[in-house]
C-alpha cells in the first residue's frame, strides 16, 4: 500500500497540472449533470416493516380519493379575550378567514367550516378549520405559501388569535450560518496549527472540491434513482469533516519529511504513502460504518449512509491525489515563513530526528510524558469519568420530532399549543383504527369489537365512528388519547390497542392495525432502538478485522473498540442529561426538555465511529511506524504523539467547532444532534485517543503488537508505515525547518 501511494504521490507531484486538470473536468462533469437534473426526488418518507406503514399503505390503496399524499393544514383560531367564536363579530371574521383560505391558491381542495365540522373547543374560545390541497407539498409555490400566510395575518389583524400548522405552511429557511462559523473557526485552527496560510488552505481547498463534486452526483442521481431531497445532509456534513481531516494529515507529514531533510518531491511521495495509506484504512473504516446504517432497513436512512460513503471515498480519493499536486505548486510556502527563517539559522534536530537539548517539545509530547508516568492512575481516572458521564444513556427515551419540539416563536408550536389547552394533550396525537377484511361483513363485525374495547381504555378521551370506503371491506376509525404524543402513557395506549387488535383479528379474520403520526413515531423508536446494538456488532467487527490487518495486532484494534464504546455512550449520557432531563438546560438555550429525536443516536453511532477511526489510525500507525523502525514501545508511544499529536488536536478541534455550531440553532434536535456529535468527538479525541490509548499502550509495551504466528503469517501486509520506503533520513541538501516548529509547542 505505502509504495503504490508514494509512486501515486510522486505521479501527482510531478504532473501537478494535470493531475488539477483532472479533478475540475470530473467536478465540471457533476456540475452538469447537476444542472441537468431537476434535483427533487421523492419527498416521502417509507418505513417498511412496521405496522404504522402497512396500515397507511392499505388506507391509501382502499381510500385513493382521500388523496392521503396531498399537503394541508390546520389553521387554529382563538376568539378575543373574554368573547366566543360563535358571537357576532368573531364568527364573522372566521368566515372571512374561511374565504381567504379557499381562495389563497387554485390548489386547495377544501377548507372546512369549524362551525359545520364542530371543530370548536367546549368553552367556546376555540376552533380549527382543516384545509386541504391537491397537490403534494413539493408541489406548492411560493405563492402558495405566501397567500396563506397573507390570509393568517389578515385575520390576526381582525382581533383574532390564528396560528396554523401541516405540510401546506412553508418549510423552514436553512441557515448555513453554523456550517459556515465551523468552516472559519477551522480555516483559523489551521493557520494557527501550521503557521502559513497556505497550508491551510489545501485541506479546506481539497474538503470544498470533494463536497462539491459529491453534492453535484447526488442531485443528478436524485431524480433517476427517486432518492430523497434529504439524502445529501449527510454527506455534505461527512464530507467536510474527513475531507478536512485526511488532507490535514497528508499536508502535516509532508513537513514532518520535509523536516528530517527530504526535497519536496520525495517528502510529497512518502508523505503519501505512509499518511496517505492511513487515511485510506481510516476511510475504509468510515465507509464500513455508514454502509453498515442499512441494517436498520429504513430505505432514507441507507440512501443517507450510502451517499455519505461516497463522499468519503471521493474524500480519500482527492486527499491521496490532490493534495500532492497541490504540494507541488507550493513546496516552500507551504512550510510557513516563520519555519523557513528558523531552517536558515542552527539545527534543533540531528541526523537521527531528536531534538536538539534545550529546545521545549511539542504539547502533544509533554502530555503523553505525563500519561506514561502514571498509566493506571490516568487510565482508571478516564475510565471512571466516562462511565459516570455515561450513565444517564441507560434512561434514553427516543420519538421523532413533532410541532412541541419547535422554538416557541414558530406557528406550528404556538398552534400546537392553543389544540392542547383547549382540546386536551392528546388531540395533537390522533390515532387511526384501519380495519380491512376479506368481506364487508367481517369487517364490520372487527369494528364492532374493537369500538367496544377501545371505549373503554381509560386513556382514551373520544372515538369517531368509522368511515368505510366504497366496497366495505376496510373501515377507519380515529381516536383521541388523554395523554400527549410523546407520553409513556400514549405508547402504552398504543400497544394496548394492538394486543386487542391481535385478538380481533383472530376472533373474525380481519386485519385492525394502527397508524397516524403518533403510531408512526413510536413504531420508528422502537425500530431504531432495536437496531442499535446490531449496527454496532456490525460496524465495531468489521472495523475491528480492518484494523487487525493495518496494525498486525489483536490487542490494539480490541483496544480502539472499547474505546469507541465507551466514547459513544458517554456522548449518549450527555445528551440524555441535557436534553431529555434538562441539567443546564438554560446553558444551551433550551425552551423545554423531551425525548430523544429517534434517528440521533444512530446517526452519532455512525459520524463518531468513523471520527474515532480517523484519529486512531492517524495516532497509532505513527507510534506502530516508529516502533517497527526500532524504537521501544515506549519511546515509540513519544514519537507519535510528537509527529501527530498535533494533527489529532487540530483535527478534533475543528471537528468540536463544527458541530458545536449547530447548537446555537432554534430547533431543539439539531441541538441535541450538534451538542451529542461535538461532546463526542471531545470525548473521543481527547480522553480515549489522547489519554486511555498512551495509558494502555504503555502498561502493554510490546505485546501491544504482537499477533499469533498463524495469523501473522496468512495475513496479507499492507505496510501502512511505509516500512519498504527505507527508514533512514537522507542526507541533507537544503535548509529544512525544526520539527518542534512545525507547529506551536502550546
Amino acid at each position: 500500500m505505502a509504495t503504490f501511494l508514494h509512486r501515486l504521490g510522486l505521479g501527482a507531484f510531478r504532473r501537478r497540472w494535470l493531475t488539477l486538470l483532472f479533478w475540475a473536468v470530473v467536478l465540471g462533469v457533476a456540475g452538469a449533470a447537476s444542472a441537468g437534473s431537476s434535483g427533487s426526488g421523492d419527498s416521502n418518507i417509507t418505513l417498511p416493516g412496521i405496522e404504522a406503514q402497512k396500515a397507511y399503505d392499505v388506507l391509501g390503496e382502499k381510500y385513493p380519493a382521500a388523496n392521503a399524499d396531498g399537503a394541508s393544514a390546520r389553521v387554529v383560531v382563538r376568539a378575543p379575550e373574554g368573547e366566543k367564536l360563535a358571537a357576532d363579530e368573531p364568527r364573522a371574521e372566521v368566515s372571512a378567514l374561511l374565504k381567504d383560505l379557499r381562495g389563497s391558491s387554485p390548489r386547495v381542495a377544501s377548507v372546512a367550516d369549524p362551525f359545520k365540522a364542530k371543530t370548536i373547543s367546549a368553552d367556546g374560545t376555540t376552533g380549527y378549520a382543516q384545509v386541504t390541497y391537491k397537490t403534494k407539498p413539493a408541489e406548492l409555490t411560493d405563492a402558495d405559501h405566501g397567500h396563506l400566510d397573507d390570509a393568517l395575518d389578515a385575520a390576526r389583524g381582525q382581533g383574532l388569535t390564528v396560528e396554523a400548522s401541516g405540510s401546506a405552511l412553508a418549510p423552514a429557511e436553512a441557515s448555513s450560518s453554523s456550517e459556515a462559523i465551523g468552516f472559519v473557526l477551522g480555516a483559523l485552527i489551521l493557520v494557527v496549527t501550521f503557521g502559513s496560510f497556505i497550508a491551510a488552505g489545501m485541506p479546506l481547498l481539497t474538503a470544498l472540491l470533494g463536497v462539491g463534486i459529491t453534492i453535484s452526483a447526488i442531485t443528478a442521481l436524485t431524480t433517476a434513482l427517486d432518492l430523497n431531497s434529504s439524502t445529501s445532509s449527510l454527506a455534505t456534513m461527512l464530507g467536510i469533516a474527513v475531507g478536512i481531516d485526511y488532507s490535514l494529515f497528508i499536508v502535516s507529514r509532508y513537513r514532518s519529511e520535509r523536516a528530517v531533510g527530504h526535497d519536496a518531491r520525495e517528502a510529497a511521495a512518502r508523505a503519501n504513502g505512509t499518511a496517505g495509506s492511513a487515511v485510506v484504512f481510516a476511510g475504509l473504516t468510515v465507509v464500513i460504518a455508514l454502509v453498515g446504517l442499512a441494517v436498520v432497513n429504513l430505505p432514507i436512512l441507507t440512501a443517507m449512509g450510502m451517499a455519505a460513503a461516497g463522499a468519503v471515498v471521493v474524500a480519500v480519493l482527492v486527499s491521496v491525489t490532490l493534495v500532492p499536486a497541490l504540494l507541488a505548486f507550493a513546496p516552500e510556502r507551504v512550510l510557513g515563513r516563520a519555519s523557513r527563517k528558523k531552517a536558515a539559522g542552527p539545527k534543533a534536530v540531528g541526523t537521527n530526528g531528536s531534538k536538539a537539548a534545550g529546545t521545549k517539545p511539542p504539547l502533544a509530547e509533554r502530555w503523553a510524558g505525563f500519561v506514561l508516568r502514571r498509566p493506571w492512575k490516568v487510565l482508571l481516572l478516564a475510565v471512571l469519568g466516562l462511565g459516570v458521564i455515561a450513565l444517564p444513556a441507560t434512561r434514553l427515551e427516543l420519538s421523532l420530532p413533532d410541532d412541541s419540539t419547535k422554538p416557541a416563536s414558530t406557528t406550528e408550536r404556538k398552534a400546537y399549543d392553543m389544540l392542547a389547552e383547549s382540546f386536551g394533550p392528546g388531540f395533537n396525537g390522533p390515532l387511526t383504527l384501519v380495519v380491512s377484511g376479506s368481506d364487508p361483513a367481517a369487517t364490520k363485525n372487527a369494528v364492532g369489537q374493537l369500538d367496544d374495547s377501545v371505549r373503554d381504555m381509560k386513556d382514551v378521551v373520544t372515538v369517531a365512528p368509522a368511515t368505510y370506503n366504497p366496497a366495505g371491506d376496510t373501515a377507519m376509525v380515529n381516536l383521541v388519547p388523554k395523554s400527549s404524543p410523546a407520553s409513556e402513557e400514549t405508547k402504552d395506549l398504543v400497544h394496548t390497542i394492538r394486543d386487542q387488535a391481535r385478538s380481533v383479528q383472530t376472533a373474525t379474520g380481519a386485519l385492525a392495525m394502527v397508524t397516524g403520526t403518533t403510531a408512526m413515531n413510536i413504531d420508528v423508536a422502537a425500530k431504531f432502538a432495536d437496531a442499535i446494538i446490531p449496527y454496532l456488532a456490525l460496524v465495531v467487527g468489521l472495523a475491528f478485522l480492518v484494523l487487525i490487518l493495518v496494525f498486525r495486532s489483536i490487542l490494539v484494534p480490541l483496544k480502539a473498540a472499547l474505546g469507541f464504546l465507551l466514547s459513544v455512550l458517554a456522548s449518549l449520557g450527555a445528551v440524555v442529561a441535557v436534553f431529555q432531563w434538562g441539567w443546564l438546560k438554560g446553558l444551551f438555550g433550551l425552551e423545554a426538555t423531551g425525548p430523544i429525536m429517534s434517528l440521533m443516536p444512530i446517526l452519532l453511532v455512525g459520524i463518531v465511529f468513523g471520527l474515532a477511526m480517523d484519529y486512531q489510525v492517524f495516532l497509532v500507525t505513527r507510534i506502530r511506524e516508529a516502533y517497527v523502525h526500532g524504537a521501544d514501545p515506549r519511546q515509540a508511544i513519544t514519537e507519535g504523539f510528537r509527529h501527530s499529536g498535533k494533527v489529532v488536536i487540530a483535527a478534533a478541534l475543528i471537528m468540536t467547532g463544527v458541530f458545536a455550531g449547530f447548537i446555537g440553532g432554534d430547533d431543539a434536535m439539531i441541538k441535541s444532534l450538534g451538542f451529542g456529535l461535538a461532546i463526542g468527538v471531545v470525548f473521543d479525541a481527547f480522553v480515549v485517543r489522547m489519554t486511555i490509548v498512551p495509558a494502555v499502550l504503555a502498561l502493554l509495551g510490546g505485546r501491544a503488537w504482537s499477533l499469533p504466528g498463524w495469523l501473522d503469517r496468512r495475513l496479507p501486509h499492507v505496510d501502512v508505515e511505509g516500512e519498504k520506503l527505507g527508514s533512514t533520513a537522507p542526507e541533507v541538501r537544503e535548509p529544512a525547518p525544526r520539527e518542534a516548529d512545525i507547529a506551536p509547542t502550546g
